[in-house]
Order: C-alpha cells, then structure tokens, then sequence
C-alpha cells in the first residue's frame, strides 16, 4: 500500500514556476514508477511526466517538454515535478500516481495509487 500527498500547487502570473512535491508512505516507494497526471475543469485527465524507479526512464508530454522536470529522491520517498515558464492552458489539479511495475508509463491504467490532487492556476 502507498499514500500519495502533493503540496506545492498554486496561482501564479504565466511565466513563473512552480515546484510540486509527492510525498510517499511505505517503504517500497524506490520499487515504484511514478508519474504526474493533470485534469483541467471539464477535460480528461491527462498524462504529463513519469518516472522510472531509478530515475533512469523519464517522459514528458509533449507540451511541457523543456519547461517541466519531473525528478525524485528514493531516500526522501518523494517525487517533484518543477514547472518553469508556466502558461494558462497548464492550469489544472495536478496528481501524482505510483506503478508497481517500476517502470514509468505514459498511460494511467498501470498506476494503481493517487493523490488528492494540487490545483495549479497559471494567469495570463
């Protein structure tokens, strides 16, 4: 079993950053891929990073690539994701979600745990 809870959402001006944090029970969180998942008012859920167990493996969706970095520190069980150059069709609740197998995946159906979710509002 693992509980997932983000912090670092916010509302921010379109250029700015933001730092989301994952932070993880459970002593098997170094086994786990992790990734980031956003949903905007009245859109599906969407993939935007993930993260192999050993930070080997790492995904962006293509609309964040070179402004997102998704990263993690197995000895603090925590994942981060920081946003640079933040733009308004980011704003979104922002979710972190872990997979047993290990290996990253761009898809929501393998991550069998999710948080509650952080609301990131970007301003234009």
């Amino acid at each position: 079993q693992v509980q997932l809870v983000e912090s670092g959402g916010g509302s921010v001006q379109a250029g700015g950053s933001l730092r989301l944090s994952c932070a993880a029970s459970g002593r098997a969180f170094r086994n786990y891929g992790m990734g980031w998942f956003r949903q905007a008012p009245g859109k599906e859920r969407e993939f935007v990073s993930a993260i192999s167990w050993s930070g080997g493996n790492i995904y962006y969706k293509d609309s964040v690539k070179g402004r997102f970095t998704i990263s993690r520190n197995n000895a603090k069980n925590t994942v981060y994701l920081e946003m640079n150059n933040l733009k308004p069709e980011d704003t979104a609740v922002y979710y972190c979600a872990a997979e047993p197998t290990g290996w990253g995946t761009t898809s929501d159906g393998p991550y069998a745990y999710w948080g509650q979710g952080t609301q990131v509002t970007v301003s234009s």
